[in-house]
């Protein structure tokens, strides 16, 4: 049995797609914050390890209002 023949790509594609969009733009933003809700470092983990979830996390948790 061919397993990567098995599954359904085109319901995992946009999701993948999805994710990378999310990492990148999130580690983008991250680089041109001045501040941050904590150590920049460990949101980078965050962004890469957290799948969907981390790059989110920082969007709504991590970045601070510039005012």
């Amino acid at each position: 049995m061919d397993t990567m023949s098995s599954i359904p790509w085109n319901l995992i594609m946009p999701i993948i797609v999805l994710q990378l969009i999310l990492a990148v733009v999130g580690l983008i933003s991250l680089y041109k914050a001045e501040a941050t809700r904590g150590p920049k470092w460990l949101w980078v983990i965050i962004i890469l390890c957290g799948n969907i979830l981390g790059p989110v996390a920082y969007f709504v948790f991590g970045r601070k209002d510039v005012s």
